[in-house]
């Protein structure tokens, strides 16, 4: 945290999600596109106030979405860039999850501090967000896309992480419609892989399949983890799973695993891992906001490395190594036959 700034202005943080949701909600990226434009061009573009629109572009350059041409005509930074759902880098859908999902649900942290229950347990709805979502086409599709979009930045990350030559069959566990799974075999084209989800995700992994040119060698098999774990790979990956989840539902996704494994096979843990001794720095702090966040979801817990390891060594596996994938890190875990 930098000597100037004061509570006050880390209070006001949530401003700043408001205006980067309306730009994305918006299309204002889109609408920009490669040229700097007027207010009143882009006013007319996107159907908005003129004035009202022009006060909105000056918070953006101020946070270093938008950068001024001239007196009157505005541009996208390259961070502003992420915001056109069409860029490589687009965290479009994430902004838009945030923004409409996940802002809904952190209003009730004071609850969920003093009653240690996540907001579905506070409703009622039990201890299963996703089940308690499953019906609702819109909160799936926007979570899907979310995940795609967060997915997408650290596959690089977790294919320079793990060298996956030794492996014949990965199979993505909660691989929703295929980003990662995806991702690896694209990088490695002697796997084959498996994609275990719930069955809604299924037509748009086979999409996803197709557009990759990874169809002949990368099946969707639909289920849930917590009833069982289809056999036929020898290596499991787990990204972002693990963290949804108090221990006693972990252990028993985690054993499910080690029944579908072959002995040798290997299990990665993808988290973020949480530090030991927390420190005011932009890591921490994300690692720890997330913390809260899966308080307030799922009901679960980020870790560190040292929990995640003894979560998976109760289920039976065997701790091999941890290595960074950035914000991620991969801990490797190995079936060891008793």
């Amino acid at each position: 945290m930098s000597q100037s700034e004061s509570i006050h202005d880390l209070v006001q943080s949530h401003r700043i999600t408001a205006v980067i949701y309306v730009a994305a909600k918006l299309n204002l990226a889109e609408a920009i596109g490669d040229d700097a434009k007027s207010a009143a061009e882009l006013a007319r573009l996107l159907s908005t106030d003129e004035p009202a629109l022009r006060r909105l572009l000056v918070c953006l350059i101020t946070v270093g979405i938008c950068r001024q041409a001239d007196r009157d005509r505005f541009a996208l930074t390259d961070l502003g860039r992420q915001l056109d759902g069409n860029a490589d880098r687009s965290f479009k859908d994430w902004v838009l999850f945030e923004g409409e999902m996940l802002v809904q649900s952190w209003s009730g942290l004071i609850d969920s501090v003093r009653s240690g229950k996540s907001a579905s347990q506070l409703r009622g709805d039990g201890d299963d967000r996703y089940a308690a979502v499953r019906n609702s086409p819109e909160w799936i599709a926007r979570f899907n896309a979310a995940m795609i979009n967060l997915t997408r930045t650290v596959v690089p990350g977790i294919v320079k992480a793990y060298d996956f030559s030794s492996a014949r069959v990965v199979m993505d566990l909660g691989g929703g419609t295929g980003e990662l799974i995806g991702g690896v075999l694209h990088h490695n084209r002697g796997l084959e892989g498996i994609a275990f989800d719930l069955a809604r995700c299924e037509e748009g992994a086979l999409a996803y399949f197709d557009r990759l040119g990874i169809a002949d060698r990368c099946r969707f098999v639909a289920g849930s983890f917590f009833e069982t774990v289809p056999r036929g790979a020898d290596t499991i990956l787990m990204k972002s799973i693990i963290h949804n989840w108090k221990d006693d539902r972990c252990r028993i996704i985690l054993r499910n695993c080690w029944d579908a494994l072959p002995s040798g096979g290997k299990l990665i843990i993808i988290e973020r891992i949480m530090p030991e001794l927390a420190e005011a720095n932009p890591e921490d702090r994300s690692r720890a906001m997330s913390d809260l966040n899966m308080l307030l979801g799922p009901g679960g817990v980020e870790r560190t490395e040292a929990e995640y390891r003894a979560l998976v060594e109760s289920a039976g596996f065997v701790f091999t190594s941890t290595s960074s994938a950035g914000a991620f890190s991969l801990i490797q875990f190995e079936r060891i036959a008793n």
